[in-house]
Formats: structure tokens, sequence, C-alpha cells
């Protein structure tokens, strides 16, 4: 570790003995002098005085993150966690963000354990009260291989504290039992693990991965934590139950008495809700906050560590202020909502207030960190430390400016420790320090600084510093480039399947035959026939036709999908008129590619400008980019540059989220034409965005000769006068403007890059002159509309695409609440975010009344400054308010849901939506991420009307958005929604019509084909073979009782290739589900028999009675001699009929199913080695 030999440098000074002497001879002491990242490095030399376990408590989230951060690199990471507070609200929350509790569960179990020993926390968090950690540690499950429990039992235990039963595990918390199979995924481990019980006996226990359910590797022992905070446990719930309706009577007395009828219906109303989660143990959101009806002797998070921490206080005057702010609020808002019946009178006792948690910290050894001499007035016999230190200069990426420090540093004697993020980046700097004739040397591992070396290596702290009386410098990459070199973040999310697949497929969903069009799946029926037993999916369609699918043909059916809420028409079974639309769309798909195929090979005949190679220039302006870029970026770049390089006129679109790292990606391109002397034109279509893209570019293009203007009508004419004449002349590099820039009148002096953010808002008008234009220069198309892999694949070679599908950098998750409006909500939401500087987007989707809750918010918070946006006011007057809030000259933004794309405004970051239930899923998640795109914990409250029930949809809607997880339905429906409205940004209005006739699937693989057609490429026929054999081979449900599951594996197991991929799928359903039943090994056989059926020549295999025919295509190629070897080896059981074609009869007469099927494999064996001299199947 590279910030060891930092740290070994400092003890070797005197200055460190005088501070160790201080530390072990006061219990108080105040260092004073320091800031940032000084203060990291000092509270680890103290911790390692100390020799014990270190509490760090700072003012903020954002704050916390940075000493998280700085701690992680300086100790093992793995020994330091942060622990977040609760963002409880003392609402009835309908549902609610997971990540803050996993994480604070997290933090308790590992300082239980004796994992962690460094948290770092803020009083905030520290505040609230905790379950004694003997009651944890109790409730702690152990197990083992081999031991005796009863699953019944074991589910009971899980439940109690807890965890919640689903049909498939794919969130911490949760717990799933099929058979004699529990998956378990507590909120502590990394992955689920996978119970398997023979009788009372635990047989084994398997890791596995929650994304394909498939077993990883096997474990002998666990333990399952406990997935919630708070649980009620062995503790006595009549004597809670008792207190509660004690205060109940004496509360309902007084709102009788005051006249508040309202009130004492909510408070009636909690009390039910209350007992119904004591005496059944249904959790919900908020339930912790009963934690004092249960114990006397609450804990806080001190008392979870193994021994008495070191407590480290950052700023402590700072925070006193801040702290009473926040509990004045705490009272008011919990005196208001008493009044109104919202809360329980015992619940205040869940919060120390500032004196209490000084009590608690008191009896730790303490060391407080402040800027200045000032000691908190809550502990005066402290002792002061000052320690001589700077911060250090800022550099902006010029290594010249750098060079002249590092000499006057070397001169001076001083160690000089610059950390960088990788060895390329760092041997990079030394060449350039080198040219400057500064002599650095890059080291790895354990090295001695000395004085007057200067050393580069690789490490991260939030920033640099100057010990001065140490003669110690170290600079980070926030001094070299003015921002850290953000790494890139673990997923906080597994990835799931993007596209909803018929695994998704629910009752009532609307599907398409490939063959008989739009209907309505019902379910899953068996159907016996004879002695045959098999599943077949039910679809409705118009009148009362219902067709029976056999899961053997499930590759004809596609879940419909268009946008969400957009009802299809039925389709009449039988007739032509699904044939009609069919052919309908067919032809228009057809005239689309034959469009974008002859535009393509236009576009490739017409020739270009071909920039040059990379230059360092280039590279060193790369390296300036204070982010990591991830894989999906460095793919898109590479793919730009080699456009560009080309001789031919590049056409590219770029897809990516707002935020995910496309505009960095325009801005190389354009630096890339700039070096080459060719201007770049970037054209957007609003003011605002043209506004927030200039800001962008000239601080990204800072200290490089590069000019960048904005051409917009926030520009005065006599400035816009001059930036036209400048383009002409050649004096500006980089113009950035709306359709104004295609006006008449606009000349280039040699214009070589033209970047087109969203094109598809531009008019019709625009864009005919942008395709002029596009014929000459080289085109760069940005959207945030996300474009599906299915409309990718099917426009492979004849339309350019590069997707960027990660975000950059790692966020806070966007804290989540589904809840009833009320006034007090919205005025704690809006105050708790103006409290921190942050700003606010209302979101209300009506514009006739928009008005009249303008009124309701100015009465409600009166010191806000509230503007309004929606998509009736004019256009000039819109792009005022947007101004205005960018510039922070408004609070809150009261606006339809026109916010829904294209705007990035990193101090926005709390959202409330009123009547939430009446928005799409699609629009839902696009809404919340206009929020959470900073540093800070972001706050999403959707809202639906008081005392209204919502519809199952609307609430299943708003459950199902709460969780950002790839993995959560919810997100894939959104996904889904945005993809197919992409697809229409694409391929234009008529082509969504068509999308919409005969969903997304099959017009992609109508696309598809149409293209593969027009190039000449053949399309792969699927030759399906008939087989129909009278044994049961079905999925029973008692082994899978999820059809949506059940019906992935129909799909998977009719999609087989390889007989290897059937023994895959055999070991994934018997580690999955346990041992495999009779019917499903037929199934897995008749799948077997059919893969080499269908290589064959084999044309069907079918029973009558007794007799199974084997029916050869025509071409099959057999001779006489081998079919009478084939007879002659199975006498009486083998002959053949050739009258009509080729028919070879088994007789089957006493033959069992299973007998059956292994002689029925032998056969189509020997004729699959017979037709083809090939033995690769066998």
């Amino acid at each position: 570790m590279s910030l060891q030999a930092v740290l070994n440098y400092l003890k070797k000074g005197k200055e460190y003995g005088y501070l160790q002497e201080q530390f072990k001879q006061f219990n108080y002491n105040l260092v004073y002098g320091v800031t940032g990242s000084q203060k990291s490095v000092l509270a680890t030399l103290f911790m390692e005085m100390g020799g014990r376990p270190l509490l760090y408590l700072v003012e903020s989230p954002v704050r916390g993150k940075e000493v998280f951060d700085d701690l992680c690199n300086l100790l093992p990471a793995q020994l330091v966690q942060f622990f977040p507070a609760l963002d409880t609200i003392p609402f009835e929350v309908l549902a609610q963000s997971h990540e803050t509790r996993r994480k604070r569960l997290e933090v308790l179990e590992g300082l239980l354990t004796g994992k962690v020993k460094v948290v770092v926390t803020t009083v905030e968090a520290l505040s609230k009260r905790l379950l004694p950690p003997e009651n944890l540690r109790e409730a702690m499950i152990h197990l083992k291989t081999g031991q005796r429990i009863e699953p019944g039992a074991l589910l009971n235990q899980l439940l109690a504290i807890g965890y919640q039963r689903v049909e498939r595990v794919e969130d911490k918390g949760q717990f799933a039992l099929r058979g004699g199979i529990l998956d378990v995924y507590p909120p502590t481990l990394e992955n689920p693990v996978r119970l398997e019980f023979f009788d009372d006996e635990l047989e084994s226990m398997r890791i596995f991965a929650v994304e394909n359910q498939r077993s990883l590797r096997k474990v002998a022992e666990v333990v399952f934590f406990p997935a919630a905070e708070f649980f009620v446990g062995e503790m006595d719930k009549q004597a809670a139950l008792r207190k509660i309706k004690r205060e109940e009577e004496e509360l309902l007395k007084k709102l009788e008495r005051v006249g508040r009828k309202e009130a004492y219906g909510s408070f009636s109303e909690k009390i039910k809700q209350i007992e119904e989660f004591l005496l059944n143990e249904q959790y919900f959101p908020g339930h912790e906050q009963l934690l004092p009806y249960f114990t006397e002797c609450a804990a806080t998070l001190v008392d979870y560590f193994g021994e008495k921490p070191l407590v480290i206080f950052d700023e402590p005057s700072r925070q006193r202020e801040s702290n009473q702010a926040r509990e004045r609020e705490i009272q008011e808002t919990y005196h208001a909502l008493l009044e109104k019946g919202k809360v329980l009178p015992g619940q205040a006792k869940n919060y120390l207030n500032w004196g209490e948690i000084w009590n608690i910290i008191m009896g730790s050894k303490l060391v407080f960190f402040s800027l200045l001499p000032k000691k908190p007035v809550e502990a005066e016999t402290v002792n002061l430390i000052g320690i001589s230190a700077k911060t250090t200069g800022v550099f902006m990426g010029k290594t010249r400016l750098l060079a002249d420090e590092l000499k006057e540093l070397k001169r001076l004697k001083n160690a000089v420790v610059i950390l960088v993020n990788s060895r390329e980046r760092g041997e990079r700097l030394r060449q350039g320090l080198g040219d400057s004739d500064v002599e650095a040397v890059y080291v790895e591992g354990d090295f001695e600084p000395q004085g007057g070396g200067i050393y580069i290596t690789s490490g991260h702290l939030t920033s640099g510093f100057e010990l001065t009386a140490w003669r110690l410098v170290v600079f980070t990459e926030h001094e070299l480039y003015n921002q850290p070199k953000k790494r890139m973040p673990r997923r906080m999310f597994q990835e799931g399947k993007r596209i909803a697949v018929l695994e998704d497929l629910k009752t009532g969903d609307y599907v398409v035959h490939v063959n008989h069009g739009i209907g309505r799946y019902t379910g899953i029926e068996k159907l016996v026939v004879g002695e045959s037993e098999k599943d077949y999916l039910v679809i409705k369609y118009q009148g009362e036709d219902k067709l029976y699918v056999p899961t053997d043909q499930v590759g004809l059916l596609q879940k419909y999908s268009y946008q969400e809420g957009q009802t299809p028409k039925l389709s009449r079974l039988g007739g032509n008129e699904w044939n009609k639309v069919k052919s309908r769309v067919k032809k228009s798909v057809q005239d689309l590619a034959q469009q974008l195929l002859m535009l393509y090979a236009s576009r490739e005949a017409q020739p270009g400008h071909a920039f040059p190679s990379d230059t360092p220039w280039q590279r060193e302006f790369e390296d300036a980019f204070p982010y990591e870029e991830t894989e999906d970026q460095l793919k898109s770049i590479e793919e730009v540059k080699r456009d560009m390089e080309r001789d031919r006129a590049m056409d590219r679109l770029l897809c990516g989220d707002v935020g995910y790292g496309k505009t960095e990606v325009a801005i190389r391109a354009a630096f890339k034409a700039a070096l080459d002397g060719r201007q770049t034109a970037v054209l957007v279509p609003t003011t605002v965005l043209a506004q927030q893209h200039y800001n962008t570019f000239r601080e990204r293009f800072a200290g490089f000769p590069v000019t960048v203007d904005v051409l917009s009508r926030f520009r005065s004419p006599k400035e816009q006068k001059e930036i036209i004449k400048n383009l002409a002349l050649g004096k500006i590099d980089v113009i950035i403007g709306t359709h104004r820039l295609l006006s008449k009148g606009i000349t280039f002096h040699n214009l070589g890059l033209l970047i087109i953010d969203e094109e598809q808002r531009f008019g019709v008008w625009h864009k005919e002159k942008l395709k002029n234009i596009k014929k000459t220069v080289d085109v760069l198309t940005l959207t945030a509309t996300p474009i599906p892999r299915t409309l990718q694949m099917s426009l492979a070679g004849v339309r350019d695409m590069s997707i960027i599908e990660t975000p950059p950098e790692e966020r806070y998750p966007v804290q989540t609440f589904v809840v009833e409006h009320s006034p007090q909500l919205v005025i704690e939401a809006i105050r708790r975010e103006l409290g921190r500087g942050g700003q606010v987007y209302y979101v209300h989707n009506r514009v006739e009344d928009i008005e009249k809750t303008l009124l309701e918010l100015q009465q409600l918070v009166p010191e806000a400054r509230i503007g309004i946006a929606h998509g009736q006011m004019p256009e000039v007057q819109l792009e005022n308010v947007m101004l205005d809030l960018i510039e922070g000259h408004l609070d809150v933004l009261l606006c339809t849901t026109i916010i829904e794309s294209g705007l990035d405004i990193p101090n926005v970051n709390t959202l409330i939506i009123d009547d939430a239930d009446k928005l799409g899923l699609a629009q839902l998640y696009q809404l919340r991420g206009r929020v959470g795109r900073s540093n800070r914990v972001a706050y999403a409250y959707l809202t639906y009307k008081k005392d209204k029930v919502l519809s199952e949809v609307a609430e299943k809607r708003l459950s199902a958005i709460r969780e950002f997880t790839e993995l959560g339905s919810g997100f894939k429906i959104a996904m889904r929604d945005m993809e197919i409205r992409g697809a229409g940004n694409i391929l234009g209005a008529e082509q969504s019509g068509q999308i919409a006739s005969v969903g997304f699937d099959l017009y992609c693989r109508l696309l598809e084909e149409a293209v593969r057609e027009l190039k000449g490429e053949p399309i792969p026929e699927e030759k399906v073979v008939t087989i129909d054999i009278q044994v049961k081979a079905y999925i029973p449900q008692e082994y899978i009782s999820d059809n949506g599951t059940k019906i992935d594996f129909y799909q998977r197991i009719n999609a087989v290739k390889k007989k290897e991929e059937i023994r895959l799928l055999a070991e994934e359903l018997r580690d999955r589900f346990g041992p495999h039943p009779e019917p499903l090994v037929n199934l897995l056989k008749i799948a077997a028999i059919k893969l080499v059926a269908t290589a064959s020549k084999i044309a069907s295999i079918v029973q009558e009675k007794d007799l199974i025919r084997i029916t050869m295509e025509d071409d099959h190629g057999l001779t006489g001699s081998q079919l009478m070897e084939l007879a002659r080896r199975y006498r009486r059981k083998v002959s053949f009929n050739a009258s009509q074609g080729l028919d070879i009869l088994i007789n089957m007469q006493g033959v069992e199913q299973q007998q059956m099927l292994e002689f029925l494999d032998k056969i189509v064996m020997e004729l699959s080695v017979l037709v083809k001299g090939d033995q690769s199947l066998l």
C-alpha cells in the first residue's frame, strides 16, 4: 500500500513523538489548523497510537463519503464502513427504498463479528436509538451442513427477524421455499444461500447467483443476520401493546376534547396497523419507530463496538449549530404530527438529543479536529494541539506550472508524494515532468520518501496537503486536474435482463403468436390426451375463441410490447386478417430497409476528410478527464475516432442516459477536430441545453487553446453578430447553438464535425437542412433514449451505433418513498432540501390547475422561490424559467413531466410527484432519474391522494419503482417502454404505428429478415420436428409453482442446439428445484431426441396406439441395404413403409414409458449416424 510509505515517513519525524505524548497524556485533545485529507491521515495515526477501534463523526454524508474514501485507502478497506442515517419519514409510507437499511445492517453485523474496526458516520445517524446488541447477536441464525432443523421452524425464525417470503429470491432480506429447497438472501452477504433438506436434515448449502439462480460453490456453515434493525423476536408483545393502549386512550380523549375528528380516525387506524404487526409480525415501513415501547435500555451505535472506540469529532462547533437546527425541525414535525394523530407519543424517545450524544461520547477517548483553536463549550478541559499545515495549489492539468512548484519544493528539501490513479498515468506524468527538467521517480509498493525526493505512486486521497513541520507535501489528482479521478465503482446491483421475455408473462398480458396474431394469455393448463399429458399455454382471442399452444411451440409466442398503457386490438382466430396485417408491416419494413441500405451505401461512397491519428496533446487532454471512463465509454470513443480517421463522412448514433458520459465522447471528438484545424458545430434543441453544453465544453477546454462560443438568444444582437463574423473567419473552434446555427447567413470557415443532440426533437425543415450538411461532414448524433438490443442487431450493417449503458460514477441510490400526500410532508421535504442548499422539482402533471398548486406551495413554504414550467408556456418564457433554475435563482420548480428528459441539474436533489399513481412506470423512472446526479443523497416522494384506494395496477407500479434494481420487474417494464420510444425516435412515426400493429419483437424480427434479404444474406429457416408420443412430459406445478419461471424453462428447453445444453439445463433444474420428477425426466429426454431428429432428416415422430411412426424427409439419403440392416437387428420391433415417402415403424407393445423413450432415443441416434455419417451428436 503506497500510502503506508506516507504514514511511515510521518512516524519518523520528531513531531510524531510530540503528538503521541499529548494523545496519551490527555483524554480530550483538540487538533487545530487541519483540513481535508490531513484529518484522515492524522486519524489513522491516532487510531494506531490508541490501539482501539475508531468512530469518526462528520457533519454530513458528503463529508462522510470523503473521509470514508480516504480511510479505505489508508487502512485495509474491509475494516472501514460508513453508517448512514435512517431516512425515515413519520408518515404512512406504502413503500420505501431499502438501500440505507441494508447498509446499516452490514455495519452492525461487521461490528458484532469484529470484521469492522472503523465507522464513519454523522451525528444524525448516531442519534437514532437501536436494539441492544445482544438482541441482534441472539437472533443470528447459525447453520452447519448435516445439522438437524425442521424447515418450517427455520422459516418462522426468518419471518420473525424481518425476512420476507417471495416466489424467487432477487433481493436482500428475502427467502423462498420450494419443496425441500430453501433460498435465503441475508442482508450482510454478497450472494444468497441455497439450503437443501432431506426431511429435517440440512443436506447441503450452496452460494448461488441472483441473476441466473445457479449455484456457485458449496459452503459448510453460514450465519443469517436479521433483515431488520428492529424486530420483536422474543420480546414481550403484550407489555408493549399495554403501553401503546394507555397512550391511545389518553391521546384519543385529548383529540376528542379538542374536536379533531380526522386526527382521531388517523390515530385509530395507526393503532390497528400496529396491532396487526405485533400479532402477525407483518413488518411495515417505519416499524422501527416502535422501539421505545419494547425496551427501556435501548442502545446506540457506540454499544456495538467490541471495546470503547476512539471518537474523532470533526468540526464540533459547526456540527452543534446544524444539529440544533435539526432537533428543532424534528420537534416541530413531531408535535404537528401528534396533533394530526399520525404518530405515537412514545416515538419521541427514538432519538437522542445533543446533550445525550455528548454524554455517550465523553465516556471515550476523544480527538476534535478543527480549523480554528476553538474549544467546544461541552468540553472545556480539552487539550489544544496546533498542526502547521497548508493546502496545496491547483494546477488544472498544466504540467509546466506543477514543474515550477516542484522545483521550489525540492530546493526546500521537502519529500513530495504525487498520488495518481494508475501506473500508465504516473509514467506519462513522469515523462512530462522530465520534459520540464524535473526528475521524478515512479514507485510501487513500499518505498521510503527522502527530503528533496519526488515520488509518483498509485494511490488515492480526496485532497492533497502540506505538513510544513514534517517537510512533507502530498499532491492528488484533485490538485493536478482540479478534480479527483473517480474510480470505477463496483456495481451496486447485478446486471439483469434488459428486455422483458416470456419469463415476465403474467395472466392477462397480451401476447403475439407469429401465425395467429395478438391474443391475451390466460394461464397454463395441463391436458390429458390418451396416455399423453402435457402443459399448454392458453391464449384468448376475439370473441370467445381460445388457442391451446403446446409448450414445445412456445417459440412461436412473444410478449406483446408497445408503450405502457396502450391496449392492442385482439386478433380474430382463423380468417385472413392477421396475415394482411403482417404483410402490410413486412412491406413497410422492406421499404425502410431499402432506404437505410441506400443511405448507408451512398455515405460509404461519399469521400470525406480523414482526421489524423491521436497526438500526445489529445492524450494529455483525455488524461485531464476527472472520471475513470467506463468500458462502454472507451468503446464508444474508439468507434468515433476510428470513423473520423476514415476517408468517408461519419454518421454515428451515440445512445446513453443523461449523465452517462455521452458529452465527454463528443468533447473528445471536437478536440480531435480542433487539433486538425477543423471547426465543430454542436446543435441542440433548446436554448437552455445550449447554455448547459457551453458551460461544460468551456470548463473542459480550459487550459487548452480551443475557442468555444454559444449562439443563442441569451446573447445580445451585437454579440451574435460578432460570433457569426468570428465563425466565418475561423476564430471559433467549437460553436454551440440551437437551430439558429442552420439559418441563412451562418457560414463556417472549415466545418469538420457536426454534433447533434436529440435530433428527433427538431422540425421537418431542420431535418432536411441537416440531411444536406451530413453529406459533407462527420456527424455524431447523441440521444438519451435507450435503443433496444434487438433493434441494434436488426440494424447491424445499416446504421452505425455506439451504446453507453453503464453509469460512469458511483452515485448514492435515490431514496424513494411511496407515500400518501400531505401538506406536512411537502413542507418537510422542501425545507430539508433548501436547508442543505439544494433545489426541488415538484411535479404536478395537470396544466389546468397548476396555478392553484403554486398558491398552495407558496402558503406552505413562503420562504421558497418557486417557478412554473409546462409545455403550454411560450418557449422564451419556459427557457427563462429553466435558466433561473440552473443559475440558482429558484428554489422549487413546479412543473409537468416536461422535465423527464434532457435536463442535468446536479443541485436539484429532491423530487415530489403528486398523483404519481396516474403516471406510467417509464415516466416515473425517468422523472426519478432527474435527481441524484451529484454526490448528495437524493430523495423522491411519489405521492398519491389522501384516503384514495389505489388500483392494483397503480399500487404495483409505485411499489415496483421504489427498488432501483435491474432485476426488478418494474425496471424491466420501464426500460422496455423507454426502448420502444427510442425505436420510434430512430425509425420515425410511421414505423411506430407498424410496431404497434404486430408488437415490438415480431417487428424487429421482420426488420432483421428484410435487411438480410436485401444484403443477400441467407435467412436461416427454423426447422420444426413434430414429436407426439403418449408419455407424461411436462413440468409439474408442485415442482415449479411460478408460471413465469416455468414458461422460461419451456422456452429454454425448446431452444437448445446441443446435448451439452440439455445437460446444463438438467443440472440447473436439479440445483434450483431439487430431484427431477418423472414427467420432467421425460420432457428432457424428448428434447434430446428432438435435437438429434432435427439434424437427421426426420420430419416427424408420431405415436398411434402401440406404433411409433418416424417419417423421414424426402431427401433422407438412406439406402435399401441400410434399412434392411436396421430391420434385421431389431427384428419384430422395427419395420418400414416406403409406399409414400419413407416411414420407419417401431412396435412398442407392452413397453413402459421410460423404456419406450430409451429405445426411441437409440433408434433416432442410429438413424442420425446413417443419414449423416456423423457421431458429433452422440
